[in-house]
């Protein structure tokens, strides 16, 4: 390797070979070889068609932006026409002055309609869920799973970027069985993943919808100068986790007794959750204290339901506990604050 040629090959290579396979289906399509773009990303021709193969995420980035510009075509031959060099840049600044991520994501589901009938994308809420669906229009054949994965990937790490904020995902679908190397889907969505469904769509908690653009034409400019890495790394701030887990303590208290049980139902570690929560101002046991005191001080005042029974009801094991972090609290036993 020349000296001034950067490695790709440090940290995990999780992603599956057969995305950059199906890549070198779309050069031989045209009657193109894609020799050099492997040899970009550093990627043994012979390794193509290894099913137990895996790339770096720099490796991926790599191999599709030399695949982009030698194809020319930023859906890399999933759709009924090219998608010149510059096409999702041109989606992403025309959904840059939405005042909400909802209406961006509307702005950007429309117009890719109108670069590309292969497809078609929506966003859809039902209460307390949102999601970006994608429908086939015609079958992309052995491209189907690039196609899938790399749009959704794309629209995920754009939102993302729109409102700085991690947006985790609650679950992912796919309308194709389970592939060989389905356990990377766990890195690729980091979300639970169902196979064989009517259509692809990766859900969301809807409030993020409502978040207002972050982001302004110079961040754009910038951005559009390495846009690629947004659909291979996350964001680590995440503008509602404090919300998201006040809800779960609110309405799971017998199930968030403890940072890994609470980690678990985010589907993340009990350490990830602490950072993420101090990136945010909060402190986990301060979000406990304060969802727990208004739980217990509701149904002092409003129930006659015996202390042990609000004990349990706040999320405490037993009702000394409880006595004591709420004396501590309001400087008052349960008991006198409801005479009170």
């Amino acid at each position: 390797m020349p000296a001034d040629t950067p490695d790709l090959l440090p940290g995990p290579a999780l992603t599956p070979m057969a995305l950059v396979r199906a890549m070198a289906l779309a050069y031989r399509a045209r009657g193109m070889d894609p020799a050099a773009a492997l040899a970009q990303a550093q990627i043994p021709p012979e390794h193509l068609n290894d099913p137990q193969a895996r790339i770096t995420a720099a490796q991926m980035e790599a191999v599709s932006y030399a695949a982009m510009r030698e194809l020319d075509d930023e859906a890399l031959g999933c759709f009924e026409r090219a998608l010149p060099w510059g096409s999702y840049g041109l989606l992403a600044r025309a959904s840059l002055s939405s005042p909400t991520l909802a209406v961006a994501l509307k702005r950007w589901c429309r117009h890719h309609g109108l670069l590309a009938n292969a497809v078609a994308l929506s966003v859809e809420t039902s209460g307390e869920r949102a999601a970006i669906a994608l429908r086939l229009r015609r079958d992309p054949g052995p491209l189907t799973e690039l196609c899938v994965v790399s749009v959704l990937r794309n629209i995920h790490g754009l939102a993302a970027w729109f409102v700085d904020s991690r947006i985790p995902l609650l679950e992912a679908h796919f309308p194709y069985a389970p592939p060989p190397h389905v356990e990377a889907y766990a890195v690729l969505f980091d979300a639970p993943a169902r196979f064989g469904t009517d259509q692809a769509a990766i859900h969301f908690d809807s409030r993020y919808l409502s978040l207002p653009l972050r982001r302004d034409e110079a961040a754009m400019s910038q951005l559009l100068q390495r846009a690629l890495p947004l659909t291979v790394r996350s964001y680590r701030r995440d503008r509602l986790l404090v919300q998201r887990v006040r809800q779960l303590l609110a309405r799971q208290p017998l199930e968030t007794h403890n940072a890994d049980d609470l980690a678990a139902l985010l589907h993340t570690s009990a350490r990830t959750l602490h950072r993420q929560l101090r990136e945010e101002g909060a402190n986990l046991q301060a979000l406990k204290d304060e969802v727990r005191r208004e739980r217990a001080s509701q149904l002092l005042l409003r129930t006659d339901r015996p202390i042990k029974q609000v004990a349990e009801a706040a999320g405490f094991r037993n009702e000394k506990s409880f006595i004591r972090a709420f004396r501590a609290w309001t400087g008052q036993s349960p008991g006198d604050f409801r005479r009170r």
